[in-house]
């Protein structure tokens, strides 16, 4: 019963792995989420149902488009694979449906977030503002310990950025105060600090891998919102407190 129900919950995440592809890809550009359907990026061929299987329509198809024959890009089922082997270990790790619903919202905001930051620097309102209320309510609801904890934790995580910010002129933006905040609502205040210190340790990592990979010289800006994504996961699955 435990390996159906493992299951059923990797093919939940593979299907809102594809959905979150559309949102990472659609939402910074203004699109609407909804219409048109699915189509490739290329050439406008809009895909049949056999062409949105996740992971095994890229594998058919042997990652290219069926209409003109260019590259997917990896990121897709890379995406899909993530959202459904991050949602099974949300299962595994957490006591109760509660915690594993708080763990499923959390996941999905962090994993949209930090790609569409490292594609365009952005880190959309739309995404943080009301995921900071939903990790309030969570805390209303005794599901991620109190409200006040996530008050405070917004709070904390919001300003502690802000002032980084200020001093730094620009090194960070208001929208890496506003996924901090988000970050602080859901995991409280002292993991604030704990999720600061990582991201700057993988920022510092990540960031000289991305310029070397891009080709780009020491001025440009690196999207900071990758490193705290990844480190506000290490804090909830190794730091649960």
């Amino acid at each position: 019963m435990e390996v159906v129900l493992g299951l059923w919950i990797v093919l939940f995440g593979l299907v809102l792995g594809s959905f979150f592809n559309v949102v990472i890809y659609r939402l910074p550009r203004k699109l609407s989420l909804v219409k048109p359907g699915s189509s490739c990026p290329q050439c406008g061929h809009r895909l049949g149902p056999g062409e949105l299987v996740p992971v095994l329509s890229y594998i058919w198809q042997m990652g290219k488009c069926r209409k003109c024959g260019e590259g997917i890009s990896l990121r897709y089922p890379i995406v899909e694979l993530t959202t459904g082997l991050g949602f099974l270990a949300l299962w595994q790790s957490r006591s109760s449906f509660t915690e594993f619903l708080v763990g499923v919202v959390f996941f999905s905001l962090l994993l949209i977030l930090a790609l569409i930051d490292l594609d365009h620097k952005l880190l959309p309102n739309v995404l943080t503002i009301p995921g900071t209320a939903l990790g309030l309510l969570f805390g209303l609801l005794g599901w991620t310990g109190s409200f006040w904890t996530s008050l405070l934790g917004a709070g904390v995580g919001f300003l502690l950025i802000f002032l980084i910010a200020l001093i730094s002129r620009g090194g960070m933006g208001m929208g890496d105060a506003k996924l901090m905040a988000m970050i602080g609502a859901f995991l409280g205040w002292k993991s604030v600090f704990y999720v600061l210190f990582g991201a700057s340790f993988l920022g510092s990592i990540g960031g000289i891998l991305y310029l070397y990979l891009t080709k780009q010289d020491r001025k440009t800006p690196i999207p900071f919102g990758p490193s705290m994504a990844v480190a506000a996961l290490i804090v909830y699955f190794f730091w649960p407190g």
